[in-house]
């Protein structure tokens, strides 16, 4: 069973003894990989062309990678919200329909390009809350971590 993760962004010393621990954590339920991507540099107070042409290039960084079977979910503050049991259950059902291997798709600052939305098979939305896509990348873990916890009947969820 394999997990990637494509995250957009370098991440800080500060969530990175969370997502350390996290993976370390998951290693006794599947493969953890997590692929980081530059992100695009932008001025202080950019135009909408600016942001665009950011996305869009991270976009491109993204989707030069992607293997045409792999599996690919979204973060999207658009789209539908799961509790944690629901999201155990979406893993699950992910997985056995991939053949055990899904990949995540974390954005930059500014989001997702088209081409990459284009190229998404589905997409969850962790609420209606902004957080920064570093934070993201380390409630993911999380919540894979209590997905594999749950779907395992182990003592964590609560």
């Amino acid at each position: 069973m394999k997990i990637k993760i494509y995250a957009i962004g370098k991440i800080k010393d500060f969530y990175k003894l969370g997502v350390d621990e996290y993976v370390k954590r998951l290693s006794s339920y599947c493969k953890i990989e997590i692929v980081e991507l530059k992100d695009e540099s932008i001025s202080e107070k950019p135009s909408e062309k600016e942001i665009q042409k950011a996305i869009d290039i991270e976009g491109k960084r993204v989707v030069s990678l992607l293997k045409d079977n792999e599996y690919l979910i979204g973060l999207d503050l658009n789209k539908k919200e799961m509790d944690s049991v629901e999201f155990s259950r979406y893993i699950s059902n992910k997985l056995e329909q991939s053949g055990s291997n899904i990949s995540f798709v974390i954005g930059g600052s500014y989001g997702l390009s088209e081409e990459l939305k284009a190229r998404i098979n589905d997409s969850f939305s962790f609420g209606k809350m902004t957080f920064p896509h570093q934070l993201a990348r380390l409630i993911l873990l999380e919540q894979i971590y209590r997905a594999f916890k749950i779907l395992n009947n182990e003592t964590y969820h609560k």
